[in-house]
């Protein structure tokens, strides 16, 4: 540890929980919730926000975890791919292939459930709009789009219910 770095003492809400964590002043939240909460969902890529491996919610938007300090997310809601618990969108994952080596995923599926609660009425432009936060390497967007898609009108079928 370099001198001068601070250690602290956080309480971050993760996934419903609120958890305790110590923290030096310039500790990413990635690495917060990968080496010390254990929940390896959000993926280390890029490191500077470009790739959206990392995506999380932070009260439930879409946040690169590899620019957020730790310390920035104390007393607000995180939600990483561990807290979904089968979240429609994981479903339409499955059912449109929209993965292939999975690295990805977990950060494609956080911000397409970000998308899926602030816009439940997104148009075509919304959607690869989101989608051009983060990369993937081994598939097309076209079954990303359409997991997406399927999402969206469920979320509208429901609402239409209520």
């Amino acid at each position: 540890m370099e001198q001068g770095t601070k250690k602290m003492t956080l309480e971050l809400k993760v996934n419903g929980e609120k958890r305790e964590v110590v923290v030096t002043q310039d500790e990413t939240l990635l690495s917060t919730l990968r080496n010390k909460l254990y929940l390896t969902g959000a993926k280390p890529g890029c490191y500077n926000g470009d790739c959206g491996a990392c995506t999380v919610l932070v009260n439930n938007k879409p946040m690169k975890s590899c620019i957020m300090l730790a310390v920035e997310a104390a007393n607000i809601s995180i939600t990483t791919i561990e807290g979904l618990k089968n979240a429609p969108i994981q479903k339409a994952f499955i059912e449109e292939f929209a993965f292939q080596c999975g690295f990805c995923t977990p950060g494609f599926i956080m911000n397409c459930h970000g998308l899926c609660l602030n816009k439940p009425n997104a148009k075509e432009e919304d959607i690869r709009e989101w989608l051009s936060s983060n990369i993937c390497r081994c598939t097309s967007y076209e079954e990303i789009e359409k997991a997406v898609k399927k999402t969206l009108s469920l979320y509208q079928e429901e609402r239409a219910k209520e």
